[in-house]
């Protein structure tokens, strides 16, 4: 996936496969735009394809670069993780294999929006 990303300003193409709890393997790459604060990273691409593609939970994903070696995802894309995969979704870091609850400790997610109770 990485050598169909777009590229052009950064000349750091990133991919991205997630495998999915239904046993599809879904992916992503990196999206640039001139205006930088609008380009979308890899692990967005993936999960825009996981819902395209039907949905469900990613349980692995493993994300590189140019070079091949694993990346750490940033922190919107960890957030985007965790949501489409929770705690125990494993994720290759250039440390190893972890476990979201460990990428993203203490993490905020849907669970957190009903803490409140219902809203009118």
């Amino acid at each position: 996936m990485m050598e169909r990303a777009y590229a052009p300003y950064s000349h750091f193409p990133v991919g991205v496969a997630g495998l999915v709890d239904d046993g599809r393997v879904v992916a992503g790459c990196n999206v640039e735009n001139a205006a930088y604060g609008v380009a979308l990273c890899a692990e967005c691409g993936m999960v825009s394809e996981l819902h395209a593609t039907g949905g469900g939970r990613l349980t692995a994903v493993y994300c590189v670069g140019g070079d091949g070696l694993p990346l750490m995802a940033c922190g919107r894309c960890r957030q985007l993780l965790w949501e489409n995969g929770g705690p125990t979704c494993l994720v290759m870091t250039p440390e190893g294999v972890l476990p979201m609850s460990q990428v993203l400790p203490q993490a905020f997610g849907p669970d957190n929006l009903t803490l409140g109770g219902p809203r009118a």
